[in-house]
C-alpha cells in the first residue's frame, strides 16, 4: 500500500463499498420518478467515487465531468478557483447532483456551486463521500453525506498528495 510515506487506513474498501452502495440507495429513492439526473463528477479527485456511485444507481442518469484547479495568490490568500473542463451536457432545467471526494473549506465548493446555479438546473445538490466539517470557512449544503472525518490529511480512492496515492483502495492518514 505504500508508496514512499507512512499511512494509517481510516475507512477500508469494505467500510468505502458499504457507504457508497448505501449513498446509491438513498439518491436512488430521492430522484425516482423526476427525470433524468445529471451527476457532474469534479475532476480529479472524485471520479472513483462517482463511478462507484454511479453503478449503484437505480435510476437513469447522465455522467459529466467539470475540471477545476485553484491555488493562492499573493493577492487572495483563500485562492483563485477556476474550471479547467467543462461540462457537455446542458444542466438547464434538470436534476443535477454534484458529487465530490471531499469538501473542508468549502471555497471549492462554494464556486461550483455559484457557477452551475446560473445554468438553471432544476434542481442542485451535493453528495461528498468524506466531509470536514472542522475546516469550513464558507458554509456549503452537504445533502448527501459519506463519512464525516476529523481535519487530517487523507489519500487513497482518488485523494492525492501530490498526485500519489489516488489508486489505493482504501482512505488513509498520510503520516
Amino acid at each position: 500500500m505504500e508508496q514512499g510515506h507512512a499511512l494509517e487506513v481510516l475507512l477500508t474498501e469494505e467500510e468505502i463499498a458499504d457507504k457508497v452502495s448505501f449513498l446509491g440507495e438513498q439518491i436512488s429513492r430521492d430522484y425516482a420518478g423526476s427525470g433524468e439526473l445529471v451527476l457532474v463528477a469534479v475532476l480529479r479527485g472524485s471520479v472513483y467515487f462517482a463511478v462507484d456511485l454511479s453503478r449503484c444507481l437505480a435510476i437513469p442518469f447522465v455522467l459529466d465531468f467539470i475540471g477545476i484547479s485553484s491555488y493562492a495568490a499573493k493577492t487572495d490568500p483563500l485562492g483563485i478557483v477556476r474550471i479547467t473542463k467543462d461540462l457537455d451536457t446542458n444542466i438547464a432545467s434538470k436534476n443535477v447532483l454534484l458529487v465530490e471526494d471531499i469538501v473542508d473549506t468549502g471555497l471549492t465548493l462554494n464556486y461550483l456551486l455559484k457557477n452551475l446555479r446560473t445554468r438553471k438546473p432544476l434542481s442542485l445538490r451535493v453528495c461528498a463521500l468524506l466531509d470536514m466539517p472542522a475546516r469550513r470557512i464558507v458554509n456549503v449544503p452537504v445533502d448527501y453525506r459519506g463519512f464525516e472525518m476529523p481535519d487530517v490529511y487523507v489519500v487513497g480512492y482518488g485523494l492525492d498528495y501530490q498526485e500519489r496515492y489516488r489508486n489505493l483502495k482504501e482512505i488513509a492518514v498520510l503520516k
